[in-house]
């Protein structure tokens, strides 16, 4: 007996909406998380390499000593910080295939973390204020950017980061935790551990949040009108070759402070109806890794001085 074509067309239809076994869905997300650990992996190798040179390089270059260059120093410095505490987790994660991080574990990470990373923000500040008084106050450059003021800058910029990591670390972890300990992940983030906490927020932990969005807010509106400032002044100067030597010098810094702010927005600030454990994992490793591998490539583009030191320590 003939089978209808239309009774195979349903067979088909039905086997193709059959859902697939726990095991096949188990196997496609280990190799997700499998291959977003090596691309994590590899991404972070790039950024270690790239800062070790850029370091090096100003290190060894003794006429790279412009306070540009020294605040150069100390970003690259930063960016090496904000995933060393990272890399070495998930390296130890990917060998012995383990996705967690203890407790103490998270407590060390996001210090260091936060240490870090707020230590770069406050550095693309004063970098843009750098680029302010080099293009618009050129006659002044030299005395309000000594050698003594640089040092004083940043100084201050480790210290304050020292203090907001350490206040923020101490304030979300004196929090008592009713869903374990332990998150499923190989890095720790502020948002990840508040998940974990039933205490109620109390006026101190208000009152540092408060604190923390006014401090990014102003350095935020700092720089916006520095570079409404900085454009105003490079759009004045009447020949090409001054406007091109003006933008190049600024715009380096420009691009690093949109990757910068766009990686942290997108991490932390998307709707909650986008929201999901693999993108917010997938956005916080980007937040991680990608500023820190690209910075480097972005300021040696475009700065001859930078790149031919960088050549001359690789060629010997």
């Amino acid at each position: 007996m003939n089978r209808s074509p239309y009774a195979a067309t349903a067979n088909v239809q039905q086997q193709l909406h059959q859902p697939l076994p726990p095991a096949a869905i188990g196997g496609h997300v280990a190799a997700a998380a499998a291959a977003l650990l090596q691309l994590f992996l590899g991404i972070s190798l790039a950024a270690l390499l790239g800062n070790g040179l850029i370091i090096s390089s100003l290190d060894c270059g003794h006429h790279l000593h412009s306070p540009m260059f020294f605040f150069l120093l100390n970003l690259a410095l930063s960016d090496l910080g904000s995933i060393c505490p990272t890399v070495p987790k998930a390296m130890h994660n990917s060998l012995w295939d383990t996705k967690g991080i203890s407790y103490a574990g998270c407590a060390a990470h996001l210090s260091f973390f936060l240490f870090f990373i707020t230590a770069e923000y406050f550095l693309l500040t004063i970098m843009c204020y750098d680029c302010y008084m080099s293009i618009c106050k050129p006659l002044h450059y030299g005395t309000l950017l000594g050698s003594r003021a640089c040092a004083h800058m940043a100084a201050a910029a480790w210290a304050n980061s020292l203090l907001f990591s350490l206040l923020h670390t101490a304030n979300t972890f004196s929090l008592s935790l009713c869903h374990g300990s332990a998150l499923g992940q190989f890095f720790c983030e502020m948002p990840h551990i508040l998940k974990l906490s039933c205490s109620k927020s109390s006026l101190s932990e208000l009152g540092l949040i408060a604190l923390s969005a006014c401090l990014v807010f102003g350095c935020f509106v700092f720089i916006v009108f520095s570079y409404v400032q900085i454009f105003r002044a490079g759009l004045r100067i009447s020949s090409e070759q001054g406007q091109h030597k003006a933008f190049s010098t600024c715009l380096p810094h420009l691009a690093v402070v949109s990757l910068f702010l766009s990686s942290a927005i997108f991490a932390h600030l998307k709707p909650p109806s986008v929201s999901s454990p693999s993108l917010n994992m997938d956005l916080s490793v980007h937040c991680i890794v990608v500023p820190p591998a690209l910075n480097p490539r972005i300021y040696s583009l475009r700065n001859q001085e930078l790149k031919a030191a960088v050549w001359k320590l690789t060629t010997g």
